[in-house]
């Protein structure tokens, strides 16, 4: 099972040409560089789901927020029932 991370693009810190860029995430505070290779057309303000430091799509906002809060709540249906 794979999972991506929705976060918010706040900063494009590197930018070789139109396609190698990387960029400064924020996932609820905490910020991570992550590879734009994959989303071009990706501008600060955007929200995007990353997958192992890479961000492969765009999301709106509402979904970004809706994704977190099911993250949240898995982790917290984990933490109370460790055996799953």
């Amino acid at each position: 099972m794979c999972l991506a991370i929705p976060g918010r693009l706040e900063k494009i810190t590197l930018e070789l040409d139109e396609t190698f860029r990387i960029g400064n995430v924020s996932f609820e505070g905490v910020i991570k560089e992550v590879n734009l290779a994959l989303v071009p057309e990706a501008r600060e303000g955007d929200y995007v789901l990353v997958h192992v430091g890479a961000a492969i799509s765009i999301i709106n906002e509402e979904e970004a927020e809706q994704t977190m809060e099911a993250l949240k709540l898995m982790g917290e249906d984990l933490e109370l029932n460790p055996e799953n």
